[in-house]
């Protein structure tokens, strides 16, 4: 920390923090391997414990169902890594706002943020850069998984132009324990290099992005760069929304780690969903109800909701109003009950993507690729 108490401003040239250090394959799959058998030895022993009494309260089957997802997410994150590592992303550069594109992230992430009881200050300068959307919304997104897992109560992110050479920056600082253990032995650095460190720094590598991080006794600062920032003009954001949807939707899973809640009450139509959507490196949560979605969102907003067009209807409707009234961004696939077609239907000025059951193999993954562009 610095003498006067307060933390660095990592923007500061003079503060900037060290650039990060790449981790080799062997030890990046020891540590994968070590996080999974973390959490499931920590379930196993809640699974124990239910077993010898026979009894469980909400709070245990609650932290029981946290560990299976942290078990989950690190096998995903693993995925994420292996496609990021094996050389075969392909990257689509196009103008992008990084200043919208992460206030739409925390926007998404906004429950989580009550939830937690985080303090995220935002100072974000207008700042436009060239790069690949989907991969650099999940570095946004993986940058804020990281952040709240280990920050106690306040983030700052930042977002400016560094003068010369020019070139946007973002930055996110914390603090990873309270100022006043400052004198007890620092937090093991295993803590900080997490698996979705290990995602964020294979996402910068392969986006071509400088990623540093410092940390002190108390407080962690990470810093990225853009080198390829454009001057702040107006974003043609019509250009090319719909572009080559079908072969965009077979690159190398670009939603990979998104979140999709499939409602459909037929097991049949649950099953090719399964299947058409397997490849994507989604993660999928099957519902049969509408009831059974509310209590899924409850908990927190998936990226996308895949529906069967038997469950709408009015009840479905007022879900769908009170769901975008939260997260406007949130993107809607319907499962027409017959027929070949992927087409974009218009019902009261509400547009949203439509799949015929007998194609959902072949155009369910192109649909959803296409609303969740469209939305971010």
């Amino acid at each position: 920390m610095n003498p006067s108490g307060h933390a660095r401003n990592p923007l500061d040239p003079a503060n900037a923090p060290a650039a990060a250090e790449a981790l080799q394959p062997q030890a990046l799959v020891a540590q994968l391997g070590s996080e999974v058998a973390s959490h499931l030895s920590s379930a196993l022993e809640r699974v124990n414990t239910l077993a010898a009494t026979g009894r469980i309260d909400k709070a245990g089957l609650r932290l029981l169902r946290e560990e299976l997802e942290q078990a989950r997410r690190a096998g995903i994150v693993g995925q994420q890594l292996a496609r990021l590592s094996n050389g075969q992303v392909q990257l689509a550069n196009e103008r992008l706002d990084l200043t919208g594109l992460l206030r739409e992230a925390l926007r998404l992430r906004g429950r989580e943020i009550e939830a937690r009881g985080i303090e995220v200050r935002q100072l974000f300068a207008a700042v436009e850069v060239m790069s690949d959307a989907t991969l650099l919304f999940s570095l946004l997104e993986t940058l804020l998984d990281w952040s709240f897992a280990h920050a106690i109560s306040r983030i700052d992110l930042q977002i400016d132009i560094q003068n010369w050479p020019a070139h946007g920056r973002l930055a996110s600082s914390f603090a990873h324990r309270p100022a006043d253990e400052a004198e007890e032995p620092a937090t093991p650095a295993a803590a900080l290099d997490s698996m979705d460190w290990r995602l964020l720094q294979q996402t910068a590598t392969v986006l071509g992005l400088a990623l540093r991080r410092r940390d002190s006794a108390t407080r962690t600062e990470v810093l990225i760069e853009f080198t390829e920032t454009l001057p702040s003009r107006l974003f043609d954001s019509a250009a090319g929304e719909a572009e080559d949807v079908t072969t965009q939707a077979h690159n190398s899973q670009p939603l990979a780690g998104r979140h999709v809640v499939v409602l459909a009450a037929r097991r049949e139509v649950r099953n090719v969903v399964r299947d058409a959507l397997r490849p994507m490196g989604l993660m999928i949560d099957f519902v049969t109800t509408l009831d059974e979605a509310q209590q899924l969102f409850a908990g927190g907003l998936p990226h996308a909701v895949v529906y069967e067009a038997s469950l709408g209807g009015d009840r479905f409707e007022r879900l769908r109003t009170e769901l975008r009234a939260e997260v406007p961004g949130l993107a809607f696939i319907q499962i027409a009950e017959q027929g070949r077609a992927f087409e974009v239907l218009n019902l009261g000025g509400r547009q949203f993507a439509s799949v015929g059951r007998d194609a959902i193999i072949e155009s369910l993954p192109a649909a959803l690729l296409f609303e969740l562009s469209r939305h971010g």
